[in-house]
């Protein structure tokens, strides 16, 4: 397949892939990822070809790079050491123990690439192995150290896997020179990384000073600094590329407090969203890739009349088993150290599982196995390299499905683990489960507080309404309302969100109910003829009956019903098109005037006749919103012209969003909200302004 072909049919499997995983929660995403790939696979013959070495490049070290900037330095420094011992001590025991036990269970394999295939397996996804560690509550201590070292192991393991690798394809193995060639390349490796990165840093730092600042420039500058990082290493010093950009990514991290940040915060929101879209990308395509792989590697270990079919699942099962034993063992020899070290603490034989359950494999994983060569240096074939591929495959997605299936049964919690490939604003939905600081303080939830704003901006909206801003203040009051009503759709329980649909449709029957009288008394004192009161009851009929459908089928999928609702507004557009009017033009908003006015005091009539307890006054405030709009459309449609009417909207939009950031400070100062939720709001806050500006500059041009 051509290379652009390719690229942008992973793309789309990769964008497919989220789609799916917002209705399908409970299976990663990765697995959906495999699982596109492979049909595709399957089914159209697609095939990927892969080359080593624009393969680390391209996947491995931006994905290394990021893992190392996003990393605490305060955690990574706190527990250094358990972190370096786990990262590099644990991956060659892996490696080597872990490897000569699959020798044993699978002695097809040669031992060298055993050991190579234990080594590649080592290395976890971090994002998997926090997202885990997290909602599972483990330890603080152990959580961060199996942070640390998921960040850690990717190098440490491909380091151990090349050197495997190269064993197999030379044939040749000296302790000795392996030895002596790990520290070189590591610490040639460590150094030149950093010293290449601060290399970076101060050209950047120069250019700007010279004033190139542009935020574009500066990005495109960032995110090309690990592949420059990479290459430099690789090509100049004949280093460890991999030790190279993690090594640099945390320089990065370390120095992310200087003075271009704080002088220019808009480049670190744009390098933190243009990080998120290469990383969703990649990691997304590695998992994409895999499953196109998986026929090749299935095909070729199916045929072979050595190994049954059955065997060859049962070597996946071996070697995971073995990796998890060898975690688990690991981590259960740590807590036993801490335990002597601080005698108050406990073994918790839970937290050691649950630690090594966590241990899912990843990208790096098959960024590194997908790159084995396919021939030796004598031009013979790579031994076992199809069974090696399908063993590493499978490894994964069991890792996947063993945590998705018994971490819940552990831990006796509902949740599913994000993986790097994640939607990078998946964990956003989370946000809503106020942690157990939140809970003793009693703060309002992410949803709560966002509603909280909305109801200030409406208020803010309406004390600055006038005569002539009308229609700009009912418009905005509107969008304001709606995005109230989406956060409470999707915030509240079923039962909950039940009962509030349930009360909006009776509200909205009292309005229809009242525009119906209207048009009865238009008719008594024939203002309308019969044929244009029956033409405007259909039109109310057909609103109240798509209004109804949609509340009723808001999470249900397409019906037939639903159909004949759109070819009837299909319909109703079209007549509108060609200039078909069944009512004259001035009659109709006479009628529409009229209608949208007994409705409004259908509503206020329910009000003064009900309890406070009985009604939703925020959904009445929202109809009586929603038709004064309509009032005040028809009456003036062209009072404004769309310079006036939208300099209108910047101006209230501006009093809102003042009126929000005040009590933003106001609920921090009164405790009502927690600190991070406090910042999540001035974000959204700023957003919103950032986007009114951005629309102003838009105008302007």
């Amino acid at each position: 397949m051509p290379i652009l072909e390719a690229v942008i049919l992973l793309v789309v499997l990769v964008l497919l892939s989220n789609v799916c995983s917002h209705y399908i929660k409970k299976i990663p995403v990765s697995l959906i990822q495999i699982f596109l790939g492979l049909l595709v696979a399957l089914f159209f013959k697609v095939q990927i070809p892969l080359e080593t070495d624009w393969f680390l490049l391209l996947f491995i070290a931006p994905l290394l790079f990021n893992d190392g900037r996003k990393f605490s330095k305060r955690e990574l420094w706190k527990l250094r050491g358990p972190i370096f011992a786990n990262a590099i001590v644990l991956v060659f025991v892996t490696a080597i123990l872990g490897g000569y036990l699959i020798y044993l269970f699978v002695p097809r394999i040669p031992l060298p690439v055993s050991i190579a295939l234990a080594a590649i397996l080592s290395p976890t996804d971090p994002v998997a192995v926090q997202s885990i560690a997290k909602r599972a509550k483990l330890d603080e201590n152990i959580l961060h150290l199996v942070s640390g070292e998921s960040l850690i192991n990717d190098a440490s393991g491909l380091i151990g896997f090349k050197y495997a690798v190269a064993a197999v394809t030379t044939g040749y193995f000296s302790l000795v020179n392996a030895t002596g060639d790990f520290l070189y390349t590591a610490a040639v490796g460590l150094i030149a990384g950093v010293a290449v990165m601060i290399l970076i840093q101060f050209v950047r730092d120069f250019l700007r000073n010279q004033g190139i600042n542009d935020v574009i420039f500066n990005v495109a500058y960032k995110i090309m600094t690990p592949f420059v990082v990479y290459l430099v290493v690789e090509e100049l010093f004949h280093a460890s590329g991999v030790i190279a950009v993690v090594s640099a990514g945390i320089v990065s991290n370390t120095s992310s407090r200087n003075q271009v940040i704080d002088e220019m915060p808009e480049l670190l929101l744009v390098t933190e969203k243009t990080w998120d879209i290469i990383v969703y990308l990649l990691n997304g395509i590695v998992f994409v890739i895999l499953g196109i792989e998986l026929p090749i590697a299935m095909t070729d270990s199916i045929k072979s009349s050595d190994i049954s079919n059955w065997n060859a699942f049962l070597d996946v099962l071996i070697v995971w088993l073995i990796l998890l034993v060898i975690r688990i063992s690991w981590i259960i020899i740590y807590e036993c150290f801490q335990k002597i070290k601080h005698h108050d603490r406990t073994i918790s034989l839970k937290s050691g599982f649950l630690a090594g359950i966590s241990g899912v494999r990843g990208a790096i994983t098959m960024a590194g196995v997908l790159s084995v060569p396919l021939l030796l240096k004598n031009g013979n074939a790579f031994p076992e390299r199809s069974l090696m591929l399908f063993i590493a495959a499978g490894v994964i997605i069991v890792s996947m499905v063993a945590a998705a299936v018994m971490l819940p049964l552990i831990s006796r919690a509902d949740f599913s683990f994000l993986t790097r490939g994640s939607d990078p604003d998946q964990d956003d939905d989370g946000d809503d489960e106020p942690d157990e600081d939140e809970q003793k303080n009693q703060y309002l939830t992410d949803s709560e507080a966002r509603y909280f704003l909305m109801q200030l901006a409406v208020q803010a909206v309406e004390e600055q309404r006038r005569e002539d801003n009308q229609q700009a203040a009912y418009d905005l009051m509107l969008n304001y309302q709606l995005l109230m009503r989406k956060l409470q759709l999707h915030s509240q329980s079923d039962e909950v969100l039940q009962e509030y649909l349930q009360q909006e449709i009776e509200l909205r029957q009292i309005a229809f109910d009242g525009e119906r009288d209207a048009l009865i008394k238009m008719l008594e004192k024939k203002f309308i003829t019969t044929d244009e009161y029956y033409e405007s009851l259909k039109h109310v009929d057909n609103l109240e009956t798509r209004l109804s459908h949609e509340f009723n089928a808001r999470n249900r999928w397409w019906s037939v019903k639903k159909l004949f609702i759109w070819w009837h507004g299909f319909v109703r557009m079209f007549k509108w098109w060609v200039g078909y009017q069944a009512i004259d033009p001035v009659k109709q908003k006479r009628i529409d005037i009229e209608t949208a006015k007994a409705a409004i005091n259908a509503l206020s009539k329910h009000v003064s006749n009900s309890e406070d307890g009985q009604i939703n006054r925020q959904a009445i405030y929202h109809l009586i919103v929603s038709y004064r709009n309509r009032i005040e459309r028809i009456k003036h449609p062209k009072r404004y012209t769309q310079d006036a009417y939208q300099q209108q909207i910047n101006v209230l939009q501006s009093d809102a969003l003042a009126a929000q950031r005040n009590v933003i400070i106001q609920l921090v100062e009164q405790r009502k909200i927690s600190k991070n939720t406090a910042q999540r709001l001035r974000s959204y806050v700023n957003y919103s302004e950032n986007e009114m500006i951005m629309l102003m500059d838009f105008e302007a041009d």
